[in-house]
Order: C-alpha cells, then structure tokens, then sequence
C-alpha cells in the first residue's frame, strides 16, 4: 500500500493510496491460436474474473467453448451473451451489456425468474458515462466505466481519462490497460481494470498477466 501525502491548514495527512483489486480479463471477439491453452495457463496463474464476450457464438457454440474449459474454472467465468448457460454451467455470474441493462434492468421486470439459482452469483454491467454509472438505481456487484485511456484493441476508441473517486461504487476501468498505466487507474479510483488488447496482442500473453497480476 502507498502513502500518499496531502496538507491541509499547515497540517500534514498520510493518506492511505489502496492498489487495485480486481484484474477483469475479457475474452478477445473472435477465437484465437490456443485460446483454451492460455486460457488455463492464465487461471493457473490466478486469473479470477474472466469475461465471455463472443458475440458471433450462437448458444451452442457457447456452450461447446465452455465444454473445452475444465470445470474447476468455470467459477471465474462470466458470460456476457445467453445468460441462460448459468443453469447448465456452475458460472460465476452474468454481465449486461450497456443495451441488454437499459432492455431488461431499467424498469421493473421479472428477468431473474428464468434462472434456477443466482445465490453467490455476480451481476455486472457496462457503461461508458460515470453520471449514468453513478445514477444506476441498480445495486451490481462491479461495473466496468470504458474508454479510460485509448483502446488497444479498438481502433478509435479514444480515452476519456475518467475519474471516479467521488463514485461510492465498485468500478473497473478499460481501456488502453498496459503494466505501465496500472498506477493512473488507481489514482482515478478505480477498484480494477478489465483488460482486452493489453493481455491478447501480447506477445506472451501469459507472462504479461503475471506483470500486471504481480504490480496490483
């Protein structure tokens, strides 16, 4: 933990400067050379927080992805698309996309109703302003606020140097996570960073997680 040092009225305060908690590592769009190998070298590792995103896989070629992943993991997995497959898989939660949270979460429904048990399971969602991130009449467990910095995997996708602090809110930033950024996430307030391009355009993708695990 550092220590921050601040003055206030000739007064001189240490004020506790927490590291990051959570590393959210999101899954690349479109399947890779030895995904699931990495993949499980990356949980070995101590990856905790693993998002599903594939959003050109069907229901049946979700559950065939999650087949090919062995079941001591499948409690780190959360799935962004059919969240139906926590009934046939021990998941570890299910995310809404900004679009599914405002279709299904932002008036009153009975959405959870379809799922036989979501004891113990997280709720997540993303969002890309902090005022409707803060107004979220929601309780999730964790958000993920993007762009922070430039994308490494979206091209375009320009940083908006979010900061959170005054949000009582658990909040992950993406994008543009890089080892080298890791402290100007925590300095913005964020509890974690959910990263993409940052670990799979890696060259080693699963040393560049160990790096970015180790400096948390």
């Amino acid at each position: 933990m550092q220590l921050a040092i601040t003055k206030i009225a000739n007064c001189t305060l240490l004020i506790a400067n927490y590291p990051l908690r959570m590393i959210v590592l999101i899954a690349p769009e479109k399947d890779i050379p030895n995904e699931i190998e990495i993949l499980h070298q990356l949980f070995q590792e101590g990856l905790e927080y693993y998002h599903l995103r594939k959003p050109d896989k069907n229901y049946q070629e979700h559950c065939e992805y999650l087949q090919q992943i062995d079941e001591k993991y499948h409690n780190r997995i959360v799935v962004h698309y059919f969240h139906e497959l926590i009934n046939k898989f021990d998941l570890k939660g299910i995310h809404f996309q900004e679009q599914k949270r405002r279709d299904c979460l932002d008036t009153p429904s009975d959405y959870f109703t379809k799922f036989d048990n979501m004891f113990g399971k997280t709720i997540s969602s993303s969002f890309h302003e902090p005022e409707q991130l803060e107004t979220c009449s929601f309780e999730f467990d964790y958000h993920l606020l993007s762009p922070v910095f430039s994308s490494i995997s979206k091209q375009g996708y320009e940083g908006r140097g979010f900061d959170v602090n005054s949000i009582d809110k658990t909040i992950i930033g993406m994008g543009g996570v890089t080892t080298e950024n890791l402290d100007d996430f925590n300095r913005l307030g964020f509890q974690g960073v959910g990263v993409l391009g940052g670990i799979w355009n890696s060259d080693e993708p699963v040393n560049e997680f160990v790096k970015m695990n180790n400096l948390q």
